[in-house]
C-alpha cells in the first residue's frame, strides 16, 4: 500500500513540510559517508528556513494546548482509560515545557554559529560548497565519522523539542480519522464535507500495484481526487478505470 496525505489549511501542510525534512535528517545523520552529512546539513538549514516564520512556535504550543483541553473533556467518561489520558498529556506538557524553553525562533542559537552560516549562504549556489570556496568545511568532511555524527548531533539538538511536538501532534491528528473504502468510478471521486466539521489531513491508501496516481484537492467543503496514469511519453493522463482506495479524514 501506498499513503498519501494531503493537508487541508496552511499550517498541518507546515507541519508536514518540516515532518518530511526531520525524517530525512535522521536517516542522513546515522550513515557514515561525508556526502550523507553534506546533506544532513543541508537539510537543517531547510528546517531552519520553514522554522523562520515568526508565527511557527506560537501555533505549536497553541496546538498542544489544544489538545490538552480536548483530551481533559474525556475525564470522567467510563470508556477511556485514565492512565492513557495521563500518559498523552504528559507527553504533551513535556513537549510544551521543551518547546516554550527555547529561545526566539525554531533554530535560533544556531545562526550565532558563524561556521554554520558560512555554509548555509552557499549551499544554494551550484557547487558553492567545494573546497576552494570553503576549506575549512572541506577540511571537516575529511575527519572521522564519530565526529561528523557528534558534530551533528550537537547542531540537531536544538531542534528536537520542534520535532518531538509535531510527531505528537500529527499522530493524534491522524488517530483521530477512521478509515473507510470508497470507489473513485472512471478514476474520479468527490465528496461534500459535512457543515460544521473542520478537518485537517486527508490520507489515502492505494494499492501499490495500481499503475494511477492521484492528484487530491479539498477544501472546507468538498473533497477531490482525481486518478492519474504515467504513459510511455512521461506524461500524466486522465485514468478511466474505477479506482478502489481507502480515504481517511483527520481532525
Amino acid at each position: 500500500m501506498i499513503l498519501y496525505e494531503h493537508p487541508f489549511n496552511e499550517r498541518i501542510r507546515t507541519y508536514l513540510r518540516l515532518e518530511h525534512l526531520f525524517f530525512r535528517l535522521a536517516e542522513l545523520v546515522k550513515r557514515e559517508s561525508a556526502i550523507d552529512h553534506h546533506h544532513a546539513l543541508t537539510t537543517i538549514f531547510e528546517i531552519m528556513d520553514v522554522g523562520a516564520r515568526a508565527d511557527l512556535k506560537t501555533d505549536v504550543l497553541k496546538d498542544i494546548e489544544k489538545q490538552k483541553h480536548q483530551l481533559n473533556g474525556y475525564r470522567g467518561n467510563p470508556v477511556i482509560s485514565e492512565q492513557v489520558l495521563d500518559d498523552i498529556t504528559a507527553q504533551l506538557d513535556s513537549c510544551f515545557a521543551s518547546l516554550n524553553e527555547l529561545p526566539g525562533k525554531v533554530g535560533q542559537s544556531l545562526t550565532e554559529n558563524d561556521w554554520l552560516m558560512s555554509i548555509r549562504s552557499r549551499v544554494g549556489i551550484p557547487g558553492g560548497t567545494c573546497e576552494f570556496d570553503l576549506p575549512a568545511y572541506h577540511a571537516w568532511q575529511h575527519l572521522g565519522v564519530n565526529v561528523r555524527q557528534n558534530d551533528l548531533q550537537r547542531w540537531v539538538s536544538p531542534l528536537v523539542p520542534l520535532a518531538e511536538s509535531l510527531r505528537l501532534l500529527l499522530q493524534m491528528v491522524r488517530d483521530s480519522g477512521a478509515p473507510q473504502k470508497v470507489i473513485a468510478p472512471a478514476g474520479q471521486y468527490q465528496q461534500m464535507l459535512p457543515q460544521g466539521r473542520t478537518f485537517q489531513l486527508l490520507r489515502l491508501r492505494l494499492d501499490s500495484r495500481l499503475p494511477v496516481i492521484p492528484e487530491i484537492s479539498c477544501n472546507r467543503l468538498m473533497v477531490s481526487v482525481r486518478f492519474m496514469s504515467q504513459e510511455s511519453d512521461g506524461r500524466l493522463h486522465t485514468s478511466t478505470g474505477d479506482t478502489v482506495f481507502d480515504l481517511t479524514l483527520c481532525n
